[in-house]
């Protein structure tokens, strides 16, 4: 049984929390960083066919808003997953803060009453013909879509590597699910009685909550502390970015936190490559292929466009988006450039920014307003800023809330409480406590 650490006092600290909504902030964005698209008195009456494929957190919680506000409407779901997970707090489970059930509960309690749920993966997305084909070669016809199928972990991106491998020869990836993430756990702690070389970064391609290989760095580090190890441990933080963080601010912030905990920084460097028997990480960078020996490795794959989004007409065929195949939507409507009647949200959207939960609290309302004003003939004025939310562990007991836009505003949901870039008890407790609550709420339409 792992013994958690900072257990607070429930009560107490979901009570300040609770004073600190009660103005109406939701805790993964306020209502500066985009207008809340308010639901309609009446809801519109249609018989439009409407189909979301992907049962993840935007999956479901476009279900919710539009079974909410649409009278008539067939929406249809498509996604052979029974379990939902939680993925947020896969970084709390692969450093022992909870457990792996914290993150897992069933995708069936959180679909709306009217929904259908074809219990079947996408195949085959068809745009022309305006249908989606299901593994099991069911064709579901549609007017409207909606994509919202995640994205795909490309552990393949690097040679030697296998998920299999998660748990053994000292190799960590939180990324493929909640038991990898509790053997993430039980290898970083082994490593943190011990010490010796760890090697922690992110990779090429954008990735889904880009901040966490960050928050695993942090942790790492005050594992070995606690354990009093530090002095015989290396951190490297190894990334193919010049930057640590996206928003320059940030970034240097990190870099300097970096500094004073003695973590060892070599950007421009890329994980092509690894020997689970030598224990040997191999990277690219500018001046060539440099192989690093490893006692513990926290690996993030490339990640890309699941093959039915990737194999389909609607990625994006040229620009930033293009290699991974991210499906090719307006930053700000969500909306496809070239399908009118497909949208697109979550980790699949391929935006500037907006990888994470937070950022589909925001997307979601935009999309399906627009989508709701085509069928209404009254189009929306909704727009999608970019808005995402990381709050950034640094260590146990303390965290930075860090929310921006596209052009790298810094956003303050707690003005004059909750100072972005200050390491806070409060942040963590939005973490480790408030935020899957409100991350419930969203899916079921009231976030």
């Amino acid at each position: 049984m792992i013994q958690y650490e900072y257990e607070l006092d429930r009560r107490a600290a979901l009570r300040r929390m609770a004073a600190l909504a009660g103005s109406g902030a939701v805790l993964t964005g306020v209502g500066t960083a985009a207008t809340p698209v308010q639901a309609s008195v009446e809801p519109v009456r249609t018989q439009a066919r409407i189909v979301i494929v992907g049962a993840g957190a935007a999956g479901l919680a476009a279900a919710s808003r539009l079974s909410q506000r649409l009278q008539g409407a067939r929406i249809t779901l498509i996604d052979a997953r029974r379990e939902h997970l939680y993925q947020p707090g896969y970084t709390l489970v692969g450093t022992g803060i909870k457990p792996a059930t914290y993150v897992v509960s069933t995708t069936q309690e959180y679909i709306p009453r009217g929904v259908d749920w074809v219990q079947e993966a996408a195949a085959e997305i068809d745009p022309e013909a305006r249908k989606v084909v299901t593994a099991g070669g069911q064709s579901v016809p549609y007017d409207y879509l909606i994509v919202a199928c995640g994205l795909e972990l490309n552990y393949g991106g690097i040679e030697g590597m296998d998920p299999g491998l998660i748990g053994r020869e000292g190799i960590g990836s939180i990324y493929y699910g909640p038991q990898a993430a509790a053997e993430t756990w039980k290898t970083m702690a082994d490593f943190a009685q011990k010490g010796g070389v760890a090697l922690m970064g992110r990779p090429h391609t954008d990735m889904k909550c880009a901040g966490a290989p960050l928050k695993y760095t942090f942790l790492t580090d005050d594992r070995l502390r606690r354990s009093n190890q530090r002095g015989k441990a290396e951190l490297h933080y190894l990334a193919p970015q010049k930057a640590l963080f996206s928003v320059p601010i940030v970034s240097e912030k990190v870099r300097m936190l970096f500094r004073q905990r003695d973590i060892k920084t070599h950007m421009e460097h890329r994980l092509v490559a690894i020997d689970a028997g030598r224990r040997i990480a191999t990277y690219e960078s500018p001046a060539g292929r440099t192989e690093m020996q490893w006692d513990f490795i926290h690996i993030v794959p490339p990640m890309r466009a699941p093959a039915v989004v990737r194999n389909s007409p609607l990625p994006w065929q040229e620009g930033p988006f293009a290699a991974e195949r991210w499906i090719e939507v307006d930053r700000e409507t969500l909306r496809h450039k070239r399908y009118a009647n497909v949208f697109g949200v979550g980790d699949i959207a391929g935006v500037p920014k907006g990888k994470t939960a937070a950022s589909v609290k925001w997307q979601v309302p935009v999309a399906t307003d627009h989508l709701i004003g085509e069928i209404a003939g009254k189009p929306s004025s909704e727009k999608y800023n970019g808005y995402t939310s990381c709050p950034l562990i640094t260590r146990l007991g303390r965290a930075m809330l860090i929310e921006f836009d596209y052009q790298d505003n810094l956003y303050q949901s707690f003005p004059g409480f909750i100072a972005p870039l200050e390491e806070l008890w409060v942040s963590w407790v939005m973490k480790t406590m408030a935020l899957k609550p409100t991350y419930i709420s969203m899916l079921r339409g009231r976030a």
